[in-house]
C-alpha cells in the first residue's frame, strides 16, 4: 500500500500541524531559527541539508507564516529568515520533543537551557524552578551541555559553543 502524501482524511489538529511542520528537516530548520540561525548558508552548513530541500523548507515555512524573510543586504540581494510569533509559538513543542529525545533516546545532555535572569536550568516545560514562572523565549539562554562536541567542524556549531539567548542572531565566523 502506497504511503499517502497528506493527512486530508484526518480530522485531527495533530495531523493539521504535521501538514505544516511534519516533513523531514522542517523541525531542525525551526530549531536552528530558535538558536539564532538566520542566513541560508548558515542553515546549510549547520544542518548539512541538501540545498533544494532547504530552499523548499524555508519557502514553505515562510508561506505558512512561521518564518519571515527579511532583506539584510541590497547588493547582491541577500535575505535572512526570522521566526514570527506563530513560529515562536512552536517553542513548547520543540522543548518537549528535545527533552523526550534526551530522556528516551540519546541519554546525552548536549545543550542546557537556562533562565537568563537567574541562571537556573529550565524544567521540561520551560519553567524556572527558582523563580516559579514559565520563561519567555527571549529570556532563555542556551549553553553547551557536558556531552556536546567542543571541537565542531562548522562555524555555526562553533558559534553555539558560547552562551547566548534564543532568537539572538548567531555570529558565525568563516574560520
Amino acid at each position: 500500500m502506497a504511503l499517502g502524501k497528506d493527512y486530508a482524511t484526518q480530522e485531527c489538529s495533530i495531523a493539521s500541524a504535521l501538514e505544516v511542520i511534519g516533513e523531514r528537516w522542517t523541525l531542525l530548520v525551526i530549531r536552528d531559527a530558535f538558536y539564532g540561525v538566520r542566513r541560508y548558508n548558515d542553515f546549510l552548513v549547520h544542518l548539512g541539508i541538501p540545498r533544494a530541500v532547504l530552499a523548499s523548507r524555508l519557502q514553505a515555512l515562510t508561506a505558512q507564516g512561521i518564518l519571515e524573510k527579511r532583506r539584510y543586504q541590497q547588493s547582491p540581494p541577500r535575505d535572512e529568515y526570522v521566526l514570527t510569533d506563530r513560529g515562536i509559538a512552536l517553542w513548547p513543542t520543540l522543548r518537549a520533543l528535545g527533552v523526550w529525545g534526551r530522556e528516551q533516546l540519546t541519554h546525552r545532555k548536549l545543550r542546557i537551557f537556562r533562565h537568563a535572569d537567574c541562571g537556573t536550568e529550565l524544567g521540561p516545560f520551560s519553567e524556572c524552578p527558582a523563580c516559579g514562572t514559565v520563561v519567555a523565549v527571549p529570556d532563555v539562554e542556551i549553553v553547551p551541555g557536558p556531552d556536546l562536541n567542543r571541537d565542531p567542524a562548522d562555524p555555526v556549531s562553533r558559534a553555539l559553543l558560547k552562551p547566548k539567548r534564543l532568537l539572538q542572531p548567531v555570529e558565525a565566523d568563516a574560520a
